[in-house]
This record gives C-alpha cells, structure tokens and sequence, in this order.
C-alpha cells in the first residue's frame, strides 16, 4: 500500500521546489526521453524537471556508484542481489547510501510503478551530492540517489541476428588501479574503446587485461564456446556480472560444462561460438571478432540454449512489481 498523501517517506517525501524548470512544460509530451516521473533529490518529481546541482560531485568527478535492473512480465529480476552490489560498490568508495536496503528496493518498485513498467529497465545512481569545487568528499555532506525507469533501453543495433566486435588498443583498469568491482560513475576508459568501436564500423570493442588476457566488452561480460567448455575470464579485470552469474548457474542445470579462466585472443578468434552479456543487453550472440568470422557466423546451438533458458527464467520470476493481495483481501474484495 502507497503512503497516504500527507506522509513523509522514502517513496512520498515533500516535493522540492522548482520554480525555474528550464523544460517548456510541452516537452514531456513532444519528447518521449521526459515521460513519468524520476527519484531525484528525495522526491518523486516529472522526468523534465529532474535536475541535480552542477556543484555534484557525480557531475563534477565521476564520484559515485550505479546499478542497471531489468522488469520483466511485472517483476523486477534479482532485485535484491543488484541493490546488494549497489552498496558494495558505495561502500568500496566510502560513499554513505542515504536510505536503507529495504527502502532503496521500495523505490526500485515504486518507480515502476508510476512509470506503469511491466516490462522495462531501471536505472539507480548514487552520487556523492553537490559540494564546493575540489575532490575531497568531505566536502559534500550528503549523497544523492536518482532512480530512473524506462520501458525501453537499447544497447546495439540488432542484437538477435549477432553482433561485430573488434579488439580495442585501450586496456582494461588494472585492478589495483581502480577495481573494475566498483560500477563507477567513471567510464571513461569504457568510453574511448566505444569510440574506437564505432570508429572501426563495430557494434561493441573487447578490452584486454594489463597482461593481454581478455577482459570484458565496454558495458558487458564476455564468453566463449570451445570444443570443451564455456569460458568467461575470472573477475579480477571484469565486472561480477549478475547476468554473468545468473548464466554461469543456467550452464550448470543445462548441463553445459563451464569455466571461469584466463583467455587469450587467439581462444576467441577460434572459437565456435561467443556471446556478451549484461543486464540491459541480456545475451547477444557475436558473429565476429576482428574480421574473424566465430564458428559459421550464426547463433551457435550452446549460444542458442543459454538464450532460450535466459529468456524463460527472467520471465518467471522476480520481485513482484504489484503487492500480490493475500487470500483475506481478495475475499474481501470479491464482489457476489
């Protein structure tokens, strides 16, 4: 049940005062980007007037943490294990998240709920708030979480028939650089192996490790087919994936034999089949890697098994977005 109007709460607090939107009050309805309503600065407030200062150090520095959720068929998937690796990337930063867990996946639902999401995907940032100019955190005496919900997000071009990849000349962070456990508002290293990307015609760059192991794609995990086993890259220089968890598990009950080891390129470049993951993209299949064409160059049948079992089990469960009334509440509502 929603918070009576004149409660304060996580999910209902005051609404700030915004006198000076500089959106023309028309561009919600011209511009689908500032439909529903955004969490920004402890309310819940329509996407075109969702502002943060230009004092916050998320702006300022890259100094904050993020998650990406998806909602399928009116439930929100792993919602607490993506609001689990929220806080540990805040606490690996030493950035103090100003609400509770619990309250934190309320507003996850919350914003699905006034952005009518059933099928959608969720964006949380922490920043660590407005402060003066300098880096020192002290400066800024309390963060700021957004949540953002879309029904729609789009990552490649088309991702079904397989995407082209190409190997980027920029490393991945070393982990004792910055850990790539943290999601970080600094991508900036993601960043220019996507314009390379782009600037070589391809869908999506694959970073190599310091020491020439492959990595990860710029937003998303990384495997491999071989004649023995599905293969992704252990961690230390990738993001813990939840997708890639989530497919490492559904290997298991597939009975596909799967590893996580170091790789080289010349493991990808002959491999019968690759695919990238990651919440917003899910599995998308990849048909070449730096002119290489991967095994025939179509959905391979591991790559195609994984897909199929991926698609059915973020169908079937979650968090539900809608209170599931108990049994006494549908009686009571039950008109004879």
């Amino acid at each position: 049940m929603r918070p009576a109007a004149d409660q304060t709460s996580p999910i209902n607090p005051p609404s700030p005062a915004n006198p000076q939107s500089s959106m023309n009050p028309q561009s919600a309805t011209l511009n689908p980007q500032y439909d529903g309503a955004v969490f920004v600065r402890g309310a819940f407030v329509p996407s075109a007037d969702a502002t943060v200062s230009v004092f916050d150090h998320g702006l300022l520095y890259g100094d904050g943490v993020f998650e990406g959720i998806r909602a399928y068929n009116g439930r929100v998937f792993k919602l607490e294990r993506h609001i689990d690796r929220l806080f540990d990337s805040a606490k690996a930063i030493r950035l103090e998240i100003p609400h509770t867990h619990a309250e934190v996946c309320e507003l996850v639902l919350e914003s699905c709920r006034r952005n009518d999401i059933t099928d959608g995907y969720i964006r949380l940032v922490v920043t660590r708030g407005p402060g003066d100019l300098g880096i020192d955190p002290r400066k800024c005496p309390r963060a700021e979480l957004i949540v953002i919900a879309r029904k729609t997000i789009a990552i490649y071009r088309s991702p079904s028939s397989g995407i082209r990849v190409v190997t980027s000349t920029f490393r991945r962070n070393s982990p004792d650089a910055l850990s790539p456990a943290i999601k970080s508002l600094n991508y900036l290293n993601n960043i220019l192996a996507r314009i390379e990307a782009n600037d070589r015609a391809a869908d999506e760059a694959l970073m190599l490790d310091a020491q020439g192991y492959v990595s990860e794609a710029t937003v998303d995990n990384f495997f491999i087919v071989t004649d023995h086993a599905l293969l992704t890259p252990p961690t230390a220089t990738n993001l813990k994936g939840v997708t890639r968890e989530t497919l490492l598990g559904l290997a298991v009950s597939l009975g596909i034999k799967a590893q996580q080891t170091p790789f080289t390129l010349f493991d990808v470049w002959t491999a019968k089949e690759a695919f990238i993951c990651g919440t917003a993209a899910e599995v998308v299949p990849v048909v070449s890697v730096d002119e290489r064409v991967i095994g025939n160059g179509t959905i391979g049948p591991v790559t195609g098994r994984i897909m199929t079992a991926y698609e059915q089990l973020v169908r079937a469960q979650g968090t539900p977005i809608n209170p599931v009334p108990s049994a006494r509440e549908a009686v009571a509502g039950y008109r004879v």
